[in-house]
């Protein structure tokens, strides 16, 4: 009997195509909720052949902060085990840091938002020197736009601070980084897999909202309306765009070099040129990824199917 493959995974909805396409393929798996687990790190081995992990740094809005840092535990235990883990510890625990997400991008080169990293939220006002406002404060540890406050003006984050109104998240961490205007009001985001370019979306926003998921979107850019499968049929529609779209073969390389020095197999990242000078800043590495809503209709072919293929040749 083979070893199934496990996907370790706390949303209820998000992975429904991945389990849709597994069960079509007659791929045998389990899910392991984080939020609630046990291991034995004396154990010699492991009974699964794979170990998918899709835990998110938003499971703390869903009662699953206990898991976060279990995870970072977990999959070295994998690891040592020598079981694949797609998603493993190092990638894992670059997803789970705003602030180290930073040092990666300044360590290639590469633009970012202007930022500080703070402890204390004494520390925001004066953090904020030499940035231009407005400002954003941002946990280290978020998702889906969680824990991120924007501020207009030095007087008004000040006046948060006094009010002890400013909360730097699950790990007291948080950013101090300047609020980009991002030209043609959208972001970009990157899908790759196995370290490579998967595809690319244009995500249209207002910039008022920081919840940008991709599965939640619910319109193309012309207009068509999407069909959301992973996210459940009464979900509210968020009023985001979306299009398809090839980034510059420069923008494609720097991605894929994120992505190989992170550890992420399998993940996004978000950039946007800055309209105040036109420079491209890379502003978010997500080790967790749902993939674009309909996504044949958007990017031409299903992400899943290539995300499953992938998962049969790591298993070996």
């Amino acid at each position: 009997m083979r070893k199934p493959f496990a996907i370790y995974h706390e949303h209820p909805d998000w992975f429904r195509p991945l389990f849709a396409e597994l069960a079509r393929r007659e791929i045998p798996y389990v899910q392991l909720d984080p939020r609630a687990h046990v291991y034995d790190p004396s154990e010699k081995q492991s009974p699964y052949a794979l170990v998918f992990n899709r835990m998110s740094p938003s499971a703390y809005l869903r009662g699953g902060v206990q898991g976060m840092f279990f995870t970072v535990a977990y999959m070295a235990h994998l690891e040592r085990l020598g079981v694949p883990v797609v998603n493993g510890v190092n990638g894992f625990s670059i997803e789970l840091s705003k602030a180290r997400q930073l040092t990666l991008l300044e360590s290639l080169g590469l633009g970012y938002p202007k930022a500080r990293v703070i402890n204390h939220a004494s520390k925001a006002v004066d953090a904020a020197d030499g940035l231009r406002f407005p400002v954003v404060v941002k946990a280290n540890i978020g998702g889906s736009g969680a824990g991120i406050v924007k501020y207009l003006g030095r007087e008004s984050l000040a006046e948060s601070v006094a009010a002890n109104q400013v909360d730097l998240g699950v790990d007291h961490t948080a950013l101090v980084q300047e609020f980009v205007p991002a030209r043609g009001g959208h972001i970009t985001r990157v899908e790759t897999l196995g370290g490579k370019f998967l595809y690319a979306i244009k995500v249209y926003t207002t910039g008022e909202s920081f919840n940008l998921c991709p599965a939640d979107i619910c319109q193309r850019a012309d207009g068509v309306e999407l069909v959301r499968a992973a996210c459940p049929i009464d979900a509210p529609k968020t009023g985001l765009k979306v299009e398809g779209y090839t980034p510059p073969p420069e923008v494609i390389a720097a991605c894929e070099k994120i992505m190989q020095v992170a550890g992420i197999d399998v993940g996004g990242i978000e950039y946007m040129i800055d309209d105040r000078d036109g420079r491209i800043v890379y502003y978010d590495i997500n080790a967790l990824s749902n993939f674009v809503a309909d996504a044949p209709n958007v990017v031409g072919f299903d992400p899943f199917a290539r995300l499953v293929d992938y998962l049969v040749k790591r298993a070996g």
